[in-house]
Parts: structure tokens; C-alpha cells; sequence
């Protein structure tokens, strides 16, 4: 009798974990890859960087920076965001100058206004004069890789490709548990498999030791 007929639990666990681990690992090869470089170039942003920067500038209607809407019971007397129709200046801009991103901050003060704009690699910022409703808008572009740097620590890239992090990382998280389960079952490379797996562990503790004092 083989030593697998002795063991099917042993057998089963060890063609799982074969099978896991190769195609998991195919299945995630391109963002396996892809948080793998962008992470070389996130640590080296002086190896590849460029930006550039445009202006433009309108007029708004000065209504929809003044609607007369009343402040709430806890206003602090600094801000005037209640007075301006956000949502539909935003919207505005962004037709306008076909603006990309999300609105991260709106500030509405007594005598201007200020919106931005942020994507990955991408950001404008919208300055307003609320009495006139004269504005400017400064759209800052930057090159590829700073857009994948961006994707890379989830900024301003939108809760679709947050979803894709969280994925990426329990897909990798079990191609290397799998990777780690699997050398358990090779006899002849066993013990090689734990001490290079115990050391790369010692190394990055190490060097974290390192990092940190």
C-alpha cells in the first residue's frame, strides 16, 4: 500500500494546495506583477516623474455662489459653504473643462471659494470669486507611472479599484500560504523549503528592526 493510499487526507491536502497555489498564482500574475513594480517605483519616485500644469479660467453665475440659503444652528461664522449650490457648481466646472476625479474638499469662504478635483496622477483645483463669480482652474497632469504609483496606495482611484487591492492582496496572502503549505509535502525539498522560509522571515524582521530604530 503507498503511502498516499495510507494518507488521503494527506494525498487531498497535498493536491489542493498544489492546485491552489498554481492557479492562484495565475490567476493573479498581473497584479502580482503590477503591485510588484509599482512598488520599485514608488520607492524611487525621482527615477520617473513628470507633471505638468494647465490654466484655465470663466465666469459662473453669481446665484449659484450666493442662494441666500440660511446657516445652520451651529455655524461658526467662517463658513459660507452653506450659500454656494455645490453639487451643481462642481458639475458645472467638470463639463465645462472636462474635469476627471473626484470632488475631494469644497470650501466656501466669505468672499471666494475652492474645489478639488483628485485621480490618480490627476488634480485641478478650482479657485472662485463669489462676488463676481470669476474663476480659475489649475489642472496638475502627471506622467504614467505616477498614475500607477497612485493606483498602487489606492489614492483617489475610486471604491471599484479598492475592491481590486482588497482582492489582490487575500490572492496573494493565500498564493503564499498555499506556496508554504506545499512545501510540506515535498520530502526532498522540505527542510530546505522551511530553513529559506524561516530565513526570509528573520531578514525582513531585521530589517524592520532596522527601519524602525
Amino acid at each position: 500500500m503507498t503511502h498516499s493510499a495510507r494518507n488521503p487526507i494527506r494525498h487531498f491536502a497535498a493536491l489542493w494546495s498544489r492546485w491552489l497555489h498554481i492557479y492562484l498564482s495565475l490567476l493573479s500574475l498581473a497584479a502580482i506583477l503590477f503591485f510588484s513594480i509599482t512598488g520599485l517605483t514608488l520607492n524611487h519616485p525621482d527615477w520617473f516623474f513628470s507633471e505638468s500644469t494647465t490654466e484655465q479660467s470663466g465666469t459662473l453665475d453669481v446665484s449659484l455662489l450666493n442662494n441666500g440659503t440660511a446657516p445652520p444652528i451651529d455655524w461658526d461664522q467662517s463658513d459660507f459653504a452653506h450659500q454656494i449650490d455645490k453639487l451643481e457648481v462642481a458639475e458645472l466646472l467638470r463639463s465645462r473643462h472636462k474635469l476627471r476625479g473626484t470632488v475631494t474638499d469644497f470650501f466656501g469662504y466669505e468672499e471666494d471659494a475652492e474645489l478639488t478635483f483628485q485621480g490618480p496622477g490627476y488634480t485641478a483645483i478650482a479657485r472662485i470669486m463669489r462676488p463676481s463669480g470669476e474663476y480659475t482652474v489649475a489642472v496638475t497632469t502627471n506622467d504614467l507611472v505616477s498614475i500607477f504609483n497612485d493606483l498602487h496606495k489606492g489614492r483617489n482611484s475610486g471604491r471599484a479599484w479598492s475592491v481590486v487591492i482588497d482582492i489582490s492582496a487575500i490572492v496573494s496572502a493565500l498564493v503564499a500560504l498555499s506556496g508554504l503549505m506545499l512545501i510540506f509535502f515535498l520530502r526532498v525539498r522540505r527542510t530546505k523549503g522551511i530553513i529559506t522560509a524561516i530565513a526570509g522571515v528573520g531578514a525582513v524582521g531585521v530589517m524592520y528592526y532596522i527601519a524602525i530604530s
